[in-house]
């Protein structure tokens, strides 16, 4: 009787630790696992070669995770201040992240670094092939994009 016992108790641990938070760092925002879409870099693959065809034409929502290759520092534009970050997919697979810093609950920018392993979720934009990315990285929404966004680094969630 003693091993199902300790097998009911094992269960019910596992079943609180699936409840706490993910770890926050300075001015991260708190999250649990079970708010975050998987990755998907397959699907983001399979798109961007429908929107290069032309099959695809309005932007999509897409969840990738990768490996940070570069930092771009912060950028002023129109919207607001905003950082950039290029993500691999995969070998010869590499995306640009923007992420609107006015919008986000992190700490100063940059709060990711090469070699990091990120997460993003958020809208994939097409404009031609070298003007593309994922934006839309953070909780707020607008009439033009419903879905919020959101980037993990090393198990941190940014929104």
């Amino acid at each position: 009787m003693k091993p199902l016992n300790l097998t009911i108790a094992l269960a019910g641990v596992l079943a609180l630790a699936s409840l706490a938070p993910t770890p926050v760092a300075a001015g991260g925002s708190t999250s649990h696992a079970s708010t975050t879409a998987p990755c998907n870099n397959s699907q983001f693959l399979q798109d961007q070669q429908e929107f290069e065809s032309g099959a695809l034409t309005q932007d999509v929502l897409e969840n990738v995770c990768g490996t940070v290759t570069y930092v771009y520092p912060k950028k002023h534009t129109t919207s607001g201040w905003h950082g950039y970050f290029l993500l691999q997919l995969s070998p010869g697979n590499v995306i640009e992240i923007v992420s609107d810093l006015d919008q986000m609950s992190a700490p100063a920018w940059p709060w990711v670094a090469v070699g990091d392993s990120a997460t993003v979720r958020g809208r994939y934009y097409y404009d031609n092939d070298s003007s593309q990315g994922i934006d839309w990285t953070h909780h707020g929404t607008s009439s033009s994009w419903r879905t919020p966004g959101y980037v993990i680094v090393n198990g941190t969630k940014y929104q």
